[in-house]
């Protein structure tokens, strides 16, 4: 198994176009979507059965708790290898700037500005597209970049 310290150095590696990471994040919605049914579906049973009540605290506690897997799935992916499944199919790795394992203040950095990225009608993420090492607006933020790793040789 691959750790971050066998990984290449950005070097090596080539920052990842945006059509990459674009394709990176719609596979990663797949194992997120199994972790929030397993998530909503421990918050039923905590509830006995019983329907979500808009606006109670039941509600809130599961819209934190999606949130919380949602950051344990990237933030372990990318603290662990630097990987997510989504970014392992398409060779894909975040990097801190010196080539190493990203800190966990630079994932939670990237996790609080990403969604800005996106919800400014995408601009954080088209921004790579201008920026000379293709990084995102939270790649900036949080000092990383993500890298496109060379095929295996056979």
């Amino acid at each position: 198994m691959n750790t971050v310290s066998e990984s290449p150095k950005p070097q090596a590696a080539t920052p990842a176009a945006l059509g990459w990471r674009v394709l990176a994040l719609i596979y990663d919605v797949l194992p997120l979507l199994g972790i929030w049914f397993a998530v909503a579906a421990l918050m039923l049973a905590l509830r006995l059965g019983q329907p979500v009540v808009p606006g109670g605290l039941s509600a809130f506690a599961e819209q934190v708790l999606l949130l919380l897997a949602t950051f344990a799935y990237f933030g372990l992916s990318w603290r662990r290898g630097g990987q997510t499944l989504g970014m392992r199919a398409w060779r894909l790795r975040l990097l801190d700037a010196q080539g190493g394992a990203p800190s966990w203040r630079q994932i939670l950095l990237r996790a609080v500005v990403a969604p800005f990225s996106l919800a400014l009608f995408g601009l954080g993420f088209l921004w790579s597209l201008f920026e000379r090492e293709r990084r995102s607006w939270h790649d900036l933020a949080s000092n990383t970049v993500i890298v496109r790793l060379p095929k295996p040789k056979k």
